[in-house]
């Protein structure tokens, strides 16, 4: 079974999310990340995801329809800096990222440090103690370079006396493979 990026991240996911937790997904793209998070804490957690394309709102709302967990949902076209205006600190027990572009959309519309760190050092802060931030970076084709450059400086300025930060990544894989990241909250 070959492994890809979004299934590392979803195995350690799994991990740590459960029934009744709060999560957010902060880009959504085609809200695959938003219902696995939605099916992990059940009918009586919380998910609320954020995208700044209305298509990706569309396909995320799309794919909660069918799976029968846009109750336990919330889309917002926003973006993902703007996450701390929907909830507070020290509640969330996970965050997901996808940096890069919106899969099967317009690649002239992509993530950027000027947004993906500030929303990433809010994440931070909304995390619970022990909760889990997972960022996939996506780098390839004509954008994501720059991104990916400032975010891995970026990840080596956390704190640790308050976080552990694990960067992963695919030694055998051609062409630019996505760089998993996580992010722990002490306890």
């Amino acid at each position: 079974m070959k492994l890809n990026t979004l299934g590392v991240a979803h195995k350690i996911i799994e991990e740590k999310v459960k029934k009744g937790d709060f999560c957010i997904d902060a880009t959504a793209g085609r809200g695959h990340d938003t219902a696995f998070l939605a099916e992990l804490v059940g009918e009586e957690g919380r998910v609320i995801a954020f995208d700044i394309q209305q298509d990706a709102v569309d396909s995320t709302r799309a794919l909660l329809q069918e799976k029968g967990y846009q109750d336990r949902v919330e889309v917002f076209l926003d973006s993902h800096s703007n996450m701390d205006q929907y909830a507070e600190e020290n509640t969330v027990d996970c965050i997901t990222f996808n940096f890069g572009y919106l899969p099967g959309g317009n690649h002239n519309i992509f993530t950027t440090p000027a947004t993906s760190i500030p929303a990433i050092e809010k994440g931070l802060k909304l995390l619970k103690q022990g909760g889990l931030m997972s960022l996939c970076v996506y780098y390839g084709g004509d954008s994501g370079f720059e991104e990916k450059d400032a975010l891995m400086e970026y990840f080596r300025t956390i704190d640790s006396k308050q976080y552990t930060v694990l960067i992963t990544e695919f030694a055998n894989r051609p062409n630019n493979p996505p760089i998993p990241v996580f992010i722990l909250k002490q306890i």
